[in-house]
């Protein structure tokens, strides 16, 4: 983790990464809610794709934050985990 730490700030002092990095915020905030949520569940990606009659691949593309799920399958999500949704702007 430090290591990630120092070189996140290194990275941070390029004005196109920055932007990147800030563009890309919100498929990292879902990608780690996601898996966190899968983990408590005890589910594997393959169990939860089942739950979601989706694919392996998809729940894989969603936690590496290679994909920005749409609202319908982020509800299809939570209820699959037994969660509630929550979007909000600021």
């Amino acid at each position: 983790m430090k290591n990630w730490q120092i070189l996140k700030k290194q990275l941070l002092k390029n004005s196109e990464f920055q932007e990147e990095y800030k563009n890309s915020e919100i498929e990292y905030q879902i990608a780690r809610a996601v898996i966190k949520a899968r983990l408590e569940q005890g589910y594997t990606q393959k169990t939860l794709a089942m739950k979601l009659q989706t694919r392996q691949s998809v729940i894989s593309r969603l936690e590496s934050a290679k994909t920005l799920p749409s609202l319908s399958f982020l509800k299809r999500l939570a209820e699959s985990l037994n969660l509630s949704l929550s979007v909000q702007l600021k």
